[in-house]
């Protein structure tokens, strides 16, 4: 039989407790128990980058991670930039600056482009596709998806999150 621990997170401003598998993965955990499917799993090597989150305010790779490994931190999901109806402005600025296409790389890339606007308010280019190349989009090129960047960060030096 396998393995249960118990842990407690916070996901998106919610607290959770829940025991799981020693060898459950964050990504699994997070889709499978919490129903937060805006964390996609691609490679399962970490290569890849669609499946990133912010954990206690940095990126992390979440098909790397133990579920038991979160423990007691913080992570925030794609589903945690939005305020209700209203989208984060990375996200409008990737809607305006036609940013995605199939999008199963965007939840990650709006992750990682929060997490560096959240560092440095106003990146050149360079400083963007450095901060994004963590992550492989197979439909875009990254010209539009650099373009939202620049442009959420001309529009505000990226908004609060938003407690749920």
């Amino acid at each position: 039989m396998a393995r249960m621990y118990p842990i407690k997170l916070t996901v998106n401003g919610i607290e959770y407790e829940r025991t799981v598998e020693a060898r459950k993965l964050l990504a699994d955990f997070l889709r499978d128990d919490l129903e937060l499917t805006g964390t996609h799993v691609g490679c399962e090597h970490g290569a890849c980058g669609a499946c990133t989150v912010i954990m206690n305010g940095q990126t992390a790779q979440s098909c790397l991670m133990l579920a038991v490994q979160a423990d007691g931190a913080e992570i925030l999901t794609v589903e945690g930039l939005a305020d209700g109806a209203g989208l984060h402005p990375i996200q409008q600025a990737f809607l305006d600056c036609h940013a995605l296409q199939c999008g199963f790389c965007t939840p990650g890339v709006l992750l990682s482009a929060h997490a560096l606007l959240q560092e440095n308010s106003h990146p050149t280019e360079e400083e963007i596709r450095q901060g994004i190349s963590g992550h492989i989009c197979r439909c875009t090129g990254y010209v539009n998806i650099v373009k939202a960047i620049q442009a959420a960060a001309e529009k505000t030096a990226v908004a609060p999150l938003n407690a749920k």
